[in-house]
């Protein structure tokens, strides 16, 4: 069976706090565990009005701790923003607190613009090889007599998460699982796993082991998936406008004064997404499946009510695509 896991993003909707955004990530969680998906993973942004996720150790401990079985991790923690040391000692007390439930997917972007990278006071990092090594290594023992206790013996499963050619042959030298971000970066999705496969060297794992993560919203009609998907496709586009906010409703979305240069970006973005009724997200998911191979699936769901992104998962996993649903 083909696992099934979710990357949330912890988003924050008009007319709503962050503190209820992270409230909503704890129900998420429950809902998702309960329907048998594999792991849930939280992202790492900076500044951004519209996502909660800052903090992944932090929220990963709070979800951890709402749940009993599911895996929870990062997707992913950015080095550029955090030492080694701190990495491993973090990672290691949440596999202490929840022993063989955490994952730590790194990235090697800071996740935000420039000014706030520099507020984030890790200035340039210019080897990432050698800190996921540095990273990996704490949890084996002291390196150079410095001890992250207690990361030693409280090891997480690392992955390495990238959206280009870069991270996927990187995690296939250093022999570790590879998360590609489909999600925004579908043109580089299949040469960054071809890179992967052969690029890669046996190391934490024997064999290349990839996952994706895809953007997905299932309902009853392709209609009001899109609908429920216009407004992530036009906060994206206000991201890159460097106007970052809060993820607007469908009907604000609608009633936005779109620029055709906006309607041509976010039409993009709905396209390289997978919408519609489970029939057919079943056959959108079963093309892309047959053409990346990987052995794992990872969706991210956008809608700006909880309840139409549980209800999205629900059907995912009950009609989409029943026999990949993990744990059943």
């Amino acid at each position: 069976m083909l696992p099934l896991s979710v990357l949330d993003l912890a988003p924050v909707s008009s007319g709503r706090t962050s503190a209820q955004a992270l409230q909503d990530a704890v129900r998420l969680a429950r809902h998702v565990e309960s329907l048998g998906y594999q792991r849930l993973w939280v992202a790492e942004h900076h500044g951004m009005p519209g996502i909660a996720s800052s903090a992944p150790a932090v929220l990963i401990a709070a979800l951890a701790a709402a749940t009993q079985r599911i895996r929870v991790g990062s997707g992913g923690v950015m080095l550029p923003n955090h030492p080694p040391l701190t990495v491993a000692e973090q990672f290691g007390t949440l596999a202490g607190l929840y022993p063989g439930r955490i994952d730590l997917g790194l990235g090697r972007a800071p996740g935000t613009d420039q000014r706030t990278a520099q507020l984030l006071r890790r200035g340039n990092v210019d080897d990432i090889p050698g800190e996921i090594q540095l990273v990996r290594a704490f949890f084996d023992g002291p390196v150079e007599g410095i001890a992250a206790v207690p990361a030693e013996g409280n090891a997480p499963e690392v992955w390495l998460l990238g959206s280009s050619g870069y991270s996927a042959q990187l995690a296939g030298l250093l022999g570790l699982p590879f998360a590609f971000a489909h999600h925004f970066s579908s043109e580089n999705t299949l040469p960054a796993l071809d890179l992967y496969r052969r690029s890669f060297r046996p190391g934490a794992l024997a064999e290349p082991y990839s996952m994706i993560c895809a953007s997905v919203l299932v309902a009853d009609s392709y209609e009001q998936a899109r609908r429920l998907s216009l407004p992530g496709a036009l906060s994206f586009v206000r991201l890159r406008q460097g106007k970052p906010g809060v993820l607007p409703s469908p009907d604000e979305a609608e009633a936005h004064d779109w620029t055709p240069t906006e309607r041509s970006f976010a039409q993009a973005r709905l396209d390289s997404a997978i919408l519609g009724s489970p029939d057919q997200v079943r056959a959108k998911l079963g093309d892309l499946l047959e053409q990346t191979g990987v052995q794992e699936l990872m969706v991210v769901t956008s809608a700006h009510a909880l309840d139409d992104r549980l209800r999205s998962y629900e059907l995912l996993v009950n009609e989409v695509r029943p026999e990949v649903a993990a744990g059943r």
